[in-house]
């Protein structure tokens, strides 16, 4: 019992680190002056060198056979997750950090329709009154906040629908080894955008993009992967909401980004309908 709480615990930890790694998009985004190529090329570059060192640290060379096994699913996988990324990265420097990371909130509610629609799960009736709630916080945010872009406002909803998308696949193929597809997603962005990439940055931009690739991209990714598997998925679930509220915080620290109050009233609204529909489904799950 005592281990078993002990790696709780440990899972707790892990996934709770890799939603601040994961919460400095905003941050890396908004320091960073090269143009949306660029970018995506060099963070790439260095999620990718990461990504491969976890994994030849986890599994050795013998893991390497793992991209053999992507598979149709594994290649959709990676594929949405790559072109997700230009949306994400499009989206974040349209649009307010706020937005994008409240838009992005939503992903259970989305998740849950689709996975409806592809593997006819249907949602539970509290599911449906929380995402009903939360479009409504989403309309009061887009509509009457005057800090948001609709185009970037757009491409967020692309990322997150992108992003539910790969977690049904995930689910209905969980055979999907999912550190080389992360892997083989990093490729795939960096040779879409190397046509159209600038020269290689210099001084601090470049020393950013390593951070924004090895802390955001592999830091992030690792860390989920190895405390997903220690706890619960409700508990990941919690845990990873929480980057909508911490998102913007960083921004507004470091740059004075503060969001206007519908968007902090529709933001709030959305963040209500997400934590309170995953605390009632923990108090289900604990009940059971």
């Amino acid at each position: 019992m005592a281990r078993a709480l002990s790696d709780q615990g440990l899972g707790l930890v892990l996934v709770a680190v890799s939603t601040l790694a994961w919460s400095t998009a905003g941050l890396f985004t908004r320091a960073i002056s090269e143009d949306l190529f660029t970018t995506l090329v060099w963070r790439g570059l260095f999620g990718t060198a990461g990504l491969l060192a976890v994994l030849l640290w986890r599994d050795g060379v013998k893991g390497l056979r793992d991209f053999g096994r992507l598979g149709r699913a594994g290649w959709a996988y990676a594929a949405i997750s790559g072109l997700g990324m230009y949306a994400y990265i499009g989206a974040l420097r349209m649009s307010s950090i706020a937005h994008v990371s409240i838009i992005y909130a939503a992903v259970p509610f989305m998740t849950a329709g689709l996975a409806w629609v592809m593997m006819g799960t249907r949602p539970t009736r509290d599911a449906v009154i929380a995402s009903t709630v939360a479009f409504l916080g989403a309309v009061l945010m887009v509509g009457l906040g005057g800090d948001g872009n609709l185009l970037g406002d757009g491409l967020a909803v692309v990322m997150t629908l992108g992003m539910a998308l790969m977690m049904v696949i995930a689910r209905k193929h969980p055979e999907i080894p999912t550190l080389p597809a992360g892997i083989t997603s990093a490729v795939f962005s960096v040779l879409i955008a190397l046509p159209f990439a600038g020269a290689m940055p210099a001084g601090d931009q470049l020393w950013l993009l390593a951070g924004f690739g090895l802390i955001n991209s592999t830091l992030g990714f690792a860390l989920f992967l190895m405390g997903s598997a220690r706890i619960a998925p409700i508990q990941t679930a919690l845990l990873g909401a929480l980057e909508a509220p911490i998102a913007p915080v960083w921004v507004w620290l470091v740059y004075g980004e503060t969001p206007t109050l519908p968007t902090v009233i529709g933001g709030t609204v959305v963040m209500v309908a997400v934590l309170g529909h995953i605390l009632r489904q923990y108090r289900q799950n604990a009940k059971a």
